[in-house]
C-alpha cells in the first residue's frame, strides 16, 4: 500500500500499530515517488556485548612479554 508523505505524518502512530498488529507494509512517496518503506522488523536477537566473538581467535604463542620491538612510547 501507498501513502503520501504528508498523511504518513499525519496517521504516523497508527500506521505503525497496523504494520506491528497486520505485519503489513506501506511505501511512502513524497510527490508520488517511492522515497520510503515501513515494514514490519523480523524478531530481534539480543546479542550479547561481551563474548560475541568467543571461539573466533586463537592465542598463538605468549601474548603477555615484549616482542623486543623498539615503539616511540617507550622512549
Amino acid at each position: 500500500m501507498q501513502i503520501a508523505a504528508g498523511e504518513f505524518k499525519t496517521h504516523c502512530l497508527g500506521l505503525m500499530d497496523q504494520v506491528y498488529e497486520g505485519h503489513r507494509s506501506f511505501i511512502i512517496t513524497k510527490r508520488g515517488k517511492p522515497v520510503a518503506k515501513l515494514v514490519p522488523v523480523d524478531d530481534v536477537v539480543e546479542k550479547p556485548i561481551f563474548g560475541f566473538m568467543k571461539g573466533h581467535a586463537n592465542i598463538m604463542g605468549d601474548i603477555v612479554e615484549s616482542t623486543g620491538e623498539k615503539w616511540e612510547a617507550d622512549a
